[in-house]
């Protein structure tokens, strides 16, 4: 018979002794985060976006959107797998939001370009961005405003979409940060459930 003296706490015991890591990897994953969307403004600063927004230009919006689902569902299977599911999920949320914000931004600046007038005042890319803040956040202060009907088909899509991301993907991440942590902490995951048939 074994002394409960001498069990074996199990999981808490190895929590504990991750605590000394907890702070480094949580200033890791701000840091990385911070770095993620940095970058992606920098981009959307030093690309040559003097263009026109022809067919092909529409293109490279609509692969830009499916590369934020691309890139949004990675980040879900790295949540589940990371040691520290809850900071993954901070830095899934800094490259997804950014994505999805300046890929908006880009293409009400390249819009303004062809059609001059498609918003109640000239755009500059940080007008751009600071109208594409603006519809995702609902503040819509009314200073720019779109006003032809390509530039308010966008802004539609852009508030479809600032919903499905708000609503169904911060549900999606939330369910792969507790599935993260019962993989973490040994409990049988139950969001995916087996696929060899219920359990009772």
């Amino acid at each position: 018979m074994k002394n409960p003296a001498t069990a074996p706490t199990g999981p808490p015991a190895s929590r504990q002794g991750q605590q000394p890591h907890r702070g480094r990897a949580s200033a890791a994953a701000l840091a990385r985060a911070l770095l993620i969307a940095a970058g992606l403004v920098t981009v959307y600063y030093v690309l040559p976006l003097d263009g026109r927004l022809t067919a092909g230009a529409s293109a490279v919006l609509v692969c830009g959107l499916l590369l934020v689902v691309v890139v949004f569902w990675w980040e879900v299977r790295a949540i589940v797998d990371s040691p520290w599911p809850r900071l993954k999920a901070l830095e899934a949320l800094a490259t997804t939001l950014a994505l999805f914000l300046l890929l908006f931004a880009g293409a009400y600046f390249l819009l303004e370009h062809t059609t001059p007038g498609s918003f109640s005042e000239p755009l500059t890319k940080t007008d751009s961005l600071y109208f594409t803040l603006t519809t995702f956040t609902t503040v819509g202060y009314g200073d720019i405003a779109a006003r032809s009907q390509p530039g308010r088909i966008l802004t539609m899509c852009q508030m479809l979409g600032g919903l499905l991301l708000v609503g169904v993907a911060a549900k999606i991440l939330a369910s792969a940060v507790q599935t993260g942590l019962r993989r973490r902490d040994g409990d049988p995951p139950d969001v995916f459930p087996p696929s060899h048939g219920n359990q009772r």
